[in-house]
């Protein structure tokens, strides 16, 4: 059996401005800011729908490939 791949995104941490944009759009509250100083993803909430890459005013967030 092959393992199933997802999309999932990724954030660029040292330039992630911490604004919230992307944990306010999430459907599944799948991101949290972390500290007040970056996102960060809970994959098992995640269901990869892209709304926080394309919503990202700072463009840090990129969607890749997961196993």
């Amino acid at each position: 059996m092959g393992t199933k791949k997802r999309l999932l995104p990724v954030v660029e941490r040292g330039s992630c401005v911490a604004c919230g944009t992307c944990q306010n759009v999430c459907p599944r509250g799948a991101i949290t800011i972390l500290r007040g100083l970056y996102a960060t993803v809970d994959p098992a909430h995640c269901v990869g729908c892209g709304m926080c890459s394309r919503e990202c005013p700072a463009e840090v967030i990129r969607m890749e490939v997961h196993t």
